[in-house]
């Protein structure tokens, strides 16, 4: 009989009517900082709850592996506490994690030599390295040729499949998530930015690269009364308002790890920082 075909994930993470939402901000394979967000913040996780990352989990450190093993780890330590259950966890996709899709299709690029430069100057040649890659042999590779260039990215992909869990965690990266409208005060949630003039179904690259300034953004974006997002390009800290949020303490840039907890008035009711 043939097989049926795999069920595809949404790009969106519906979260429901949480009791709260734990967002945490872009990590930066700052693993030690993550280590002790999750220290503080397991005692406070209640069933009912979700817990939502923000993307960039790699990118500008050198604990990009320990920073994935981490966020598995807590998964099961607070999946093994009744009452919790898969569901309750959402990963989005940054910008780090978007350049990584790139760079395993960059055999397909018409510039790949500097998409590549491109990209390792943004936080992708840590994380080659942490795999045990040469961003140099990269360069040189894709010089050669595209055969020479795809024999490095399958390697690539063999040495993320060796680290248990990590090819299904970027697997199940979503675009965005929310709260549903029935919620009290439906809450939006992304890595980087939004462009209010379009809807959430086409917002593409502007979800990791945003267009719009997002601290411009003074209405509601309908039918979410608050967007709240985990990375400011700029880095000018932790700033809340009516419309928005931005929960980037400047981890990885000599800055804090934040997680902020979510009400369903859409408040922020504790904010915990490492």
């Amino acid at each position: 009989m043939p097989q049926s075909p795999a069920p595809s994930i949404s790009p969106f993470a519906s979260l429901g009517s949480p009791s709260k939402v734990w967002a945490i901000s872009a990590i930066h394979s700052q693993a030690d900082k993550l280590m002790h967000l999750h220290d503080q913040l397991i005692g406070h996780i209640r069933p009912g709850d979700r817990i939502v990352y923000l993307g960039n989990y790699t990118g500008q450190g050198s604990g990009a592996i320990s920073t994935i093993d981490e966020i598995l780890t807590f998964r099961r330590m607070v999946l093994a506490m009744p009452g919790m259950m898969p569901q309750d966890f959402s990963y989005l996709r940054g910008q780090q994690e978007q350049m990584w899709y790139k760079l395993l299709e960059l055999h397909f690029s018409p510039n790949p030599v500097e998409l590549l430069i491109w990209m390792l100057g943004n936080g992708m040649r840590e994380t080659l390295e942490n795999y045990g890659f040469s961003p140099h042999d990269g360069i040189d590779y894709a010089k050669e040729s595209v055969v020479a260039l795809a024999r490095w990215i399958s390697k690539i992909q063999d040495a993320v499949r060796h680290q248990p869990g990590h090819m299904a965690f970027h697997m199940q990266l979503r675009r965005a998530a929310f709260t549903q409208n029935q919620s009290q005060h439906p809450l939006l949630f992304v890595h980087a930015g939004i462009d209010p003039r379009s809807p959430l179904q086409s917002q593409g690259e502007a979800l990791w690269w945003p267009s719009f300034p997002f601290n411009n953004i003074t209405e509601a974006y309908s039918p979410f009364q608050r967007v709240v997002r985990g990375f400011d390009p700029h880095h000018k800290g932790v700033h809340i308002n009516c419309v928005t949020a931005t929960i980037d303490g400047g981890c990885g840039y000599d800055g804090q790890l934040i997680a902020a907890g979510f009400n369903p008035d859409g408040e922020v009711t504790e904010l915990f920082e490492a």
